[in-house]
């Protein structure tokens, strides 16, 4: 027999990101180009959530396992202890069967199959979350990032905040307004304002209203932003660290097409396709500036300024699969350094009595950069969107 094309895709996918550091995202993109939407989905279900409980399933493996398991064998042995564990609907007989063959060629495929067997009739015994590290084991999280939490939120709020990191995030749309009449009506879901809350598996590139510029992917939380900065028609708005643009063509759609606004991307390659996702998104009061953020400075000045910093990006862990295993605890007081530069200039560029928005994709409260009476944050496991934390300033 032979494995299922979605589990062979997700293995593919699994074993990019464990032998090469690939991103699971992109490495998906790559391998599941002609699969059906089902199949494709299924794909996602399985790579995504295997790569999320990565600590987890390593941890089992000690257990069980002598000796460091070859890229492939590993892989596979992830996919099929997520199957056994973690994912309803799923045979066992199929979750084993095809993981042992996915292993193959290599000698290790016998491994996969005792392991997984074992497990079968066994089960696994996961440490208690009423501490720290069980809970970092218990939930698949790096123990510093549950530290952080636990010090911040309390036991509570983070064993849900780590329970919902791992559940898939709804697919949402914003749509565009600078796109004229264009039907919609075909994508499943619940119409919330400029947000379609998708329903079901949905394939946003290959709708026709993607190449139209009717939406752009864009969560919730993310879709508060630019409606926090509120532009008006006719002002001039500048968005630092601009790209990849769902910000920047909100501003542009909420202004009405008229007025201007300015965003600056620093990275030649990012400058481009924002440029590209501004024409298609018919966003054209946009100029796209390639600067440095920290060191733009235009002495017109700008009505309302909005800053999308770097930023660790725990709250999007739902999203990106792999990203609570990229980041690093020593990565945080860099970022806090970084966007405190990029606020200086931010300040620097706001006329007297104009408006500062302040916005990072995460949840520490070192990154908090701007404090402000006037700020709104979000969970993942409270309002079921991304993390944020938003801030509002008068210059």
């Amino acid at each position: 027999m032979s494995a299922s094309p979605a589990r062979q895709v997700a293995h593919a996918v699994v074993m990019r990101v464990l032998a090469d550091g690939a991103y699971a995202d992109r490495a998906l993109h790559a391998e599941a180009r002609g699969l059906e939407p089902r199949e494709r989905a299924l794909a996602k279900r399985l790579a995504f959530g295997t790569v999320q409980r990565q600590g987890t399933l390593d941890w089992i493996c000690k257990g069980m396992v002598k000796g460091r398991l070859e890229p492939r064998v590993r892989a596979a042995l992830h996919l099929g202890l997520e199957q056994l564990l973690f994912l309803d609907g799923i045979p066992d007989h199929a979750a084993i069967a095809e993981s042992v063959e996915l292993a193959k060629p290599s000698a290790g495929h016998r491994v996969v199959n005792a392991v997984l067997r074992r497990v079968q009739r066994e089960g696994v015994e996961l440490p208690p979350d009423d501490k720290p590290h069980g809970a970092a084991i218990r939930h698949a999280h790096p123990q510093w990032i549950v530290e952080l939490w636990w010090e911040w939120l309390g036991r509570e709020r983070t064993v849900a905040l780590l329970e919902a990191d791992n559940r898939a995030a709804p697919t949402v749309l914003r749509v565009n307004t600078l796109a004229g009449d264009v039907d919609l009506s075909d994508i499943p879901g619940e119409r919330v304002g400029e947000a379609i809350i998708v329903d079901g598996a949905f394939d946003a590139f290959a709708h026709p209203g993607f190449a139209a510029g009717a939406f752009a992917a864009q969560s919730l939380a993310a879709q508060r932003v630019a409606r926090f900065a509120d532009p008006q028609p006719g002002e001039r708005v500048l968005d630092l660290c601009a790209a990849p643009g769902g910000k920047t063509t909100h501003l542009a759609a909420l202004m009405g097409g008229k007025g201007e606004v300015v965003a600056v991307e620093r990275h030649p390659g990012r400058a481009e396709a924002l440029e590209r996702t501004c024409e298609r998104m018919h966003a054209r009061n946009i100029r796209v500036v390639q600067a440095d953020a920290g060191a733009f400075h235009d002495s017109a000045g700008f009505d309302r300024v909005l800053l999308d910093p770097p930023c660790s990006g725990l709250g999007t862990l739902r999203g990106h699969p792999d990203l609570r295993w990229r980041v690093k605890k020593e990565d945080l007081a860099p970022l806090a350094a970084e966007q405190d530069r990029l606020l200086k200039a931010a300040r620097a560029n706001l006329r007297p009595g104009g408006t500062l928005v302040y916005a990072v994709c995460t949840l520490n409260p070192g990154e908090e950069r701007l404090q402000s009476d006037d700020f709104w944050r979000t969970l993942p496991s409270e309002d079921d969107t991304d993390g944020f934390y938003s801030s509002r300033d008068v210059g």
